[in-house]
């Protein structure tokens, strides 16, 4: 199942300089952050009620408030958020959409940084918002035009590590009684 999304690609900022946002062959798109005036309580609030659930294990950056986040999308995919202080009373949401945790291939699999979505849940709760541009140091101002992303599910098909851990136990077992009988 492949993902579809769109990213910022032209975009001004307010004192009128026109720019365009970089793409890397190893990175993909740089990361634009969503930037928002609220505290991080009322946020966790906001992300459970749209289904977001804590995310376990996970390399947490420098200015990381809180646990990461994460939420379901269509199998494989799944929308990871973290929130950064940024400075005094501003968090920032930094997102991607990548392969689910819940599968292996959740290690070496592509993935890309998510605006429009979260934008979208701003929206909706009526929250003020702006999206900053780290690389410039300046808020955007306007959006042009969009990169049209897509991103492929794995070649090999996606395998879930939580059952083959119990496989794995269970033959396990077998050989250590098997070894137990013997001896």
């Amino acid at each position: 199942m492949e993902y579809l999304t769109r990213y910022p690609k032209s975009i001004s900022f307010l004192d009128g300089i026109k720019e365009c946002i970089k793409v890397d062959s190893k990175t993909g798109v740089e990361q634009l952050t969503v930037v928002v005036k609220k505290n991080f309580e009322e946020l966790m609030k906001i992300f459970t009620k749209e289904g977001f659930t804590k995310v376990k294990f996970e390399h947490k950056q420098p200015s990381q408030i809180g646990n990461g986040l994460s939420l379901k999308l269509k199998k494989p995919w799944e929308l990871h958020l973290r929130m950064l202080e940024m400075k005094k009373g501003l968090i920032a949401i930094h997102a991607e959409v990548e392969v689910s945790r819940d599968y292996l291939q959740h290690l070496f699999c592509q993935r890309t940084p998510v605006v429009y979505e979260i934008e979208e849940m701003m929206k909706k709760y009526q929250i003020d918002y702006k999206i900053w541009n780290e690389r410039i140091k300046k808020y955007v101002h306007t959006v042009f035009d969009n990169y049209k992303i897509k991103l492929s599910t794995p070649n090999i098909p996606v395998f879930a590590w939580k059952p083959m851990l119990f496989v794995i136990a269970t033959i396990c077992s077998f050989y250590l009684w098997k070894y137990i009988q013997t001896v």
